[in-house]
């Protein structure tokens, strides 16, 4: 297969901007269980088998148990999230696929129930991170081009 663009070597300077400002939202005390169900959900939707992996691997680090990630794809109808992941997990949702889903108001109102406005903030801007590296990884192929992390 040929190598696509390595991205850290066409604009370094910009990739590790990206990676700071990226473990800067990942930091910002968001629970990290709760980040890494994000992360892991949004990439399920984008397809992006590199996150899946990297992400899969650091909830597991985190205590996050195998059912609860075998059962993220199907959250809605799974019992053993809280009302916390499900508000996270429904505006991840809305936010990833949001020129098909858009941000309707008792989406948003759940999180805003659950979440102060600054964890709000940090939230979307934690799902920005986590589409946008999904689609360097699935745009660039990063998985198969050995540039993608591997546990």
């Amino acid at each position: 297969m040929t190598k696509l663009l390595n991205p850290y070597a066409a604009a370094p300077e910009l990739m590790q901007a990206w990676l700071a400002f990226s473990n800067q939202v990942a930091e910002s005390g968001l629970e990290k269980p709760l980040v890494e169900l994000v992360k892991i959900r949004s990439s399920q939707i984008n397809g992006c088998a590199n996150c899946l992996n990297m992400h899969t691997f650091e909830a597991r680090q985190a205590g996050e148990t195998e059912q609860r990630l075998a059962l993220l794809s199907a959250w809605q109808e799974a019992p053993c999230y809280n009302d916390r992941e499900r508000a996270a997990l429904a505006w991840t949702e809305h936010m990833t696929l949001v020129a098909k889903m858009r941000a309707p108001a008792h989406v948003y109102e759940e999180l805003d129930r659950l979440f102060s406005k600054e964890e709000q903030v940090k939230l979307t801007l934690m799902i920005n991170v986590i589409n946008g590296w999904n689609r360097l990884a699935v745009g660039f192929d990063l998985f198969d081009a050995g540039l993608g992390w591997k546990a």
